[in-house]
């Protein structure tokens, strides 16, 4: 059977202030192209469908009509939620939808859904897991020990009835150990969200979300399917694609990748002012991609950007690279860094990844933590 590996597709995405609606719809008719032209039968969608649990109109409309493209079609379609959904709104109205070939992941409530498909080598199950904390875990199985992401996932596996007779695939959305991040992904401190590949040993196929880059962990049978467009200028490198997989019988398993082709790429240059506007520098430019532009001169220009999107018009990034900025980062580095108590550093460290500030109640326990690592040491 022919599957096309999908994930993480933010739909809805904002990047630097630029809605990515407009690209997220050019990429996916070039899915649908992809699953006519070479005759896809199912779709893994493996989380973060959207990019917030509550998401735009133009998001929820965006599935629909892409959702409702795969059914006319014949597709057999799986989803499940990431991080970032809402397990509820992507599991709601799952049983009606099911009777037109498309499964939405309910929330995890101790059992993982499994869908039975048929082929030329007789069955294959597909089981939908979708994004898990460990209290989500705790909650539908109490009388385990569960503290630790991979707590929790040696908790579910150990719950799965799994006929190795058969084979089987997992659709999930976990960091595992061992893969690599980008910046556009949430990073959790300490790597506390890894879960270890061992635990998918006996599946003949893992289609994995939630890391932006696409990979294979520990055997080339657990892969990330990437996203299909870049979302942070960490990606500037990465080559986007959509993922073939091809499961014939017991352990036959092929890979094919398709490049997909952005409405707008995203790049990087640097450069004097009168470097990058020089008309031979960017006259065989695509100039509406996505820039990151670093100006090197040691004087700021006047209203840079303003006038640098005459040439570029969806500049989303704008910084500078001289001796000032370097004396600077290195002045603030030095400083700054030795001025602040640990509960501050801590403070700030949060309010950049949660957009929010601490609580008095997380200050209080924050503080109490430190003190007590403090009087071990």
């Amino acid at each position: 059977m022919r599957f096309l590996h999908l994930a993480d597709l933010h739909l809805g995405k904002r990047v630097n202030e630029f809605s990515m609606i407009e690209d997220q719809k050019y990429v996916l008719k070039q899915v649908l192209n992809i699953v006519e032209e070479y005759n896809v039968q199912s779709v893994l969608m493996a989380g973060d469908i959207y990019d917030k649990s509550v998401p735009s109109a133009e998001a929820v409309l965006l599935l629909n009509d892409f959702l409702t493209e795969l059914s006319k079609r014949e597709i057999i379609t799986f989803v499940i939620s990431g991080n970032h959904d809402s397990a509820e709104r992507i599991g709601f109205g799952s049983d009606i939808m099911s009777l037109a070939g498309i499964y939405m992941a309910k929330p995890y409530d101790g059992k993982v859904e499994q869908i039975v498909m048929k082929d030329e080598y007789g069955e294959l199950c597909v089981y939908m897991l979708p994004f898990i904390k460990p209290a989500i875990v705790k909650h539908a199985h109490k009388e385990d020990e569960i503290t630790t992401y991979d707590d929790a996932m040696s908790v579910v596996m150990k719950n799965i009835d799994l006929d190795k007779r058969k084979r089987n695939i997992l659709i999930a959305h976990q960091y595992v150990s061992g893969a690599d991040r980008c910046d556009s992904e949430n990073i959790s401190i300490g790597g506390i969200d890894e879960v270890s590949a061992g635990h998918f040993k006996d599946f003949d196929y893992v289609a994995l979300g939630h890391l932006h880059g696409p990979q294979h962990v520990c055997s080339e049978n657990i892969r990330y399917a990437g996203t299909l467009l870049k979302y942070s200028f960490s990606e500037v490198h990465h080559h986007k694609n959509a993922l073939i997989v091809d499961i014939g019988e017991e352990g036959v398993i092929n890979f094919e990748k398709i490049d997909i082709k952005p409405l707008h790429d995203m790049r990087e240059l640097k450069g004097t002012y009168n470097e990058l506007t020089a008309k031979t520098f960017y006259q065989d430019m695509d100039v509406e991609d996505y820039f990151h532009i670093t100006l090197t001169d040691e004087e700021d220009k006047v209203n840079a950007l303003e006038l640098l999107r005459t040439i570029y018009p969806n500049i989303m990034k704008l910084d500078y690279d001289n001796q000032r900025t370097r004396q600077n980062c290195e002045v603030m580095l030095a400083e700054k860094m030795e001025e602040k108590s640990p509960l501050n550093l801590f403070e700030e460290f949060y309010e950049m990844q949660s957009n929010v500030p601490m609580t008095n109640e997380q200050k209080a326990f924050i503080k109490e933590m430190v003190q007590k690592i403090w009087e071990v040491e």
